[in-house]
């Protein structure tokens, strides 16, 4: 006699609910060349069953040479119509220009036609920082983030995410590949760094501010897992005066490396060992030297440690960055051929594009990998 056990229709869904998934995908040219999205349009694609469709994104740079000495912002404005939209740009553009000099500014280039699902309207402004008063002593990335955080926070429908000079995100709720469509990444940008995520969101809603990645200056982060420890990290940033407000456990990840490694120029080593340090029974085990240096990091940065299984990408200005968790919960492939330097949830996605690589590696949990330009300009 065999006996068949049939579970319950919700149960079942729930029990196969998928909580490691999301896809992560970065490509370099370590010697500046640049090369148009359409290769990591590809090697996200063929990760397409560890996202499902609410949200995607890429960051690219060196795609603004013509405007390379400005901050490129690029702007969602949200809201329910058309006419919303567009009040919030309104409600948006006297606070720029009255703190920005502004030397171009356009709707960002979009497919009529597309899959994506209610876009906003998407807009990039070329600014410097015009400082008055208390403001002028500030240092322009200060200033530019306490703008930044002004928006995000006080002005309603109009969010801030991207921010960097010859840089900028791309980001919204579809597949990867529909978002790169949908901005024709593919046809309109080159760029020397890629990097681009495939979202599969389990404890945040899908919209469009909260795809990745996310940005602040030229540092942009995407991520597969989830920060456990996001609140403890949120209000440690605070202190700093960074506000979160797109509503995904990621923005603390970007955040914290700018505090970091901007406002405390720590290098990615130390970086990684505040946001990934060893366990303690480890730190036990080590040389005097190593012991005082790690328990003094964690006793300084504790609610910067992000608990729980990730692996992200760091983009930056002339660098590119791998990360795991300190017992690699998530996954990261690490490769290269020539000057291209590669960093992927899966190795068939890089080899999917470069069939043939000098190198293959699997990086250790809580240890960055790095790649930078041969020449930094």
């Amino acid at each position: 006699m065999e006996f068949k056990i049939t579970m319950p229709r919700k149960r079942r869904e729930l029990y196969n609910k998928e909580i490691c998934a999301c896809s992560i995908f970065g490509a370099m040219n370590r010697d500046g060349e640049r090369f148009t999205g359409a290769g990591v349009m590809k090697a996200i694609a063929n990760m397409h069953v560890r996202g499902n469709g609410l949200g995607g994104g890429f960051a690219a740079y060196g795609i603004y040479p013509e405007h390379k000495d400005y901050y490129a912002f690029h702007l969602m404005f949200t809201g329910g119509s058309a006419e919303a939209r567009m009040a919030a740009k309104r409600d948006f553009d006297p606070y720029l220009y009255e703190n920005f000099d502004v030397v171009f500014d356009e709707e960002i280039p979009h497919r009529d036609e597309s899959t994506v699902s209610d876009p906003p309207l998407v807009w990039r402004y070329f600014v410097t920082p015009n400082k008055k008063g208390d403001d002028a002593a500030l240092p322009d990335e200060d200033y530019i983030v306490a703008k930044i955080m002004h928006v995000n926070t006080q002005i309603d429908n109009a969010y801030v995410f991207s921010s960097g000079k010859n840089m900028g995100c791309f980001k919204g709720v579809g597949y990867p590949e529909e978002i790169g469509e949908y901005f024709m990444l593919d046809r309109l940008y080159q760029a020397y760094t890629w990097t681009v995520h495939g979202r599969f969101p389990t404890n945040t809603q899908a919209w469009w501010g909260g795809a990745h990645p996310f940005s602040l200056l030229d540092t942009t982060v995407v991520h597969n897992g989830e920060i456990s420890s996001y609140g403890t990290n949120r209000w440690y940033l605070e202190m700093y005066g960074y506000a979160c407000t797109l509503q995904t456990d990621t923005e603390v990840i970007a955040y914290a490396a700018d505090l970091l490694m901007r406002r405390q120029r720590l290098p990615i080593e130390l970086v990684a060992k505040i946001l990934a340090p060893p366990i303690w029974n480890s730190i036990d085990r080590m040389n005097e030297k190593e012991k005082k240096l790690l328990t003094t990091l964690r006793m300084v940065y504790g609610p910067l440690l992000m608990n729980g299984p990730f692996s992200i990408i760091i983009g930056q200005t002339g660098k590119m960055i791998g990360l795991t968790d300190r017992i690699r919960l998530r996954p990261l492939t690490a490769a290269t051929r020539g000057p291209m330097f590669y960093l992927s949830s899966e190795e068939a996605s890089i080899r999917l594009i470069s069939p043939e690589l000098d190198s293959v590696w699997t990086p250790n949990g809580g240890e960055p990998v790095i790649g930078e330009l041969n020449n930094i300009a």
